[in-house]
């Protein structure tokens, strides 16, 4: 293949044709331009690769952050509000404990608005809210658990109390009634010689309610010669009281009776004239005059 050129000249138009190797050159630098141009092209598609992933990475710890952003605050959300229901609660628990150790004359052993006692070295990092809720999560609870306990200890002073009230025996074994027969010597009805009478008589209608003067436990239910129909009640410290001559009897051995509770229905069974209780107080098995109990104020 030959190729003719032309160069115009100062005297006219001149005739040059080159030869093979000139064309040599030419080829090369459209091949070499080529490369580099591919060379280029493909770097700038790398680049643009990595930074479309920069960016994508970018996007997705935005979301990340976002979403993270979103989690804590729901949590630090559901903790004021748990926080807000502790406090609830203490203040009733304390509200509550406070009136019973009031109603108990107590409230001198029991103070449930003073802060519970805590100490120690502690060492704070930095001071966030989160931290300050948590603390004051804390403090609720050693709050609850401090009420707690004075309500444990509370209840069981109160029980004891209770108790002891209820196992004072005090008041009459009737509701309607009268005295119809005191403690000491008397003239037994049946054959008119002077015998001790160990108990307090109390006549009223019959199948009226036979009551218990203190609480206890029931030692005997039924019937014993003299007594007729006996209900005997135990109420600790060596005290028991009966209650003879019922018509029927609404107790069981072994049944715990409250003070007041109705334990028979007043009859004339056993060695008697008519409807009346026989009403006896023992103190170590041994009857003492009752009177001291019925005429005595409730404990």
């Amino acid at each position: 293949m030959s190729v003719t050129v032309f160069i115009q000249g100062r005297n006219g138009v001149t005739r040059w044709q080159p030869g093979k190797r000139w064309l040599l050159l030419p080829m090369l630098l459209i091949a070499a331009g080529a490369g580099l141009y591919q060379y280029n092209q493909q770097r700038f598609e790398s680049q643009q690769t990595s930074v479309d992933n920069e960016r994508q990475a970018r996007e997705q710890q935005q979301r990340q952050v976002k979403q993270l952003k979103t989690a804590t605050e729901n949590q630090l959300s559901m903790l004021v509000t748990h926080v807000a229901k502790m406090q609830a609660k203490l203040t009733r628990l304390e509200a509550l404990g406070q009136q019973l150790a009031q109603n108990y004359q107590l409230d001198d052993q029991f103070d449930f608005s003073a802060d519970v006692g805590v100490g120690g070295p502690s060492e704070y990092g930095s001071s966030i809210e989160l931290d300050q809720l948590l603390n004051d999560m804390e403090r609720l609870a050693l709050g609850i658990d401090n009420s707690n306990t004075q309500l444990g200890l509370l209840e069981t002073v109160a029980s004891n109390l209770n108790i002891e009230q209820e196992r004072y025996i005090s008041g009459r074994p009737v509701g309607k009634g009268w005295l119809s027969s005191p403690y000491g010597l008397r003239n037994d009805p049946f054959n008119g010689h002077r015998a001790m009478h160990k108990g307090i008589d109390f006549a009223g209608a019959e199948g009226a309610d036979v009551l218990a003067t203190g609480a206890g436990v029931v030692t005997w239910a039924g019937n014993m010669f003299g007594y007729g129909n006996l209900v005997e009640i135990d109420h600790g410290n060596g005290l028991r009281t009966r209650y003879g001559h019922n018509k029927a009897l609404s107790v069981a051995v072994g049944d715990v009776v409250a003070k007041g509770e109705k334990v028979a229905s007043l009859g004339s069974t056993g060695r008697s004239t008519g409807p009346h209780v026989h009403y006896e107080v023992l103190r170590n098995g041994q009857q003492i005059d009752p009177k001291q109990f019925v005429y005595r104020h409730a404990g």
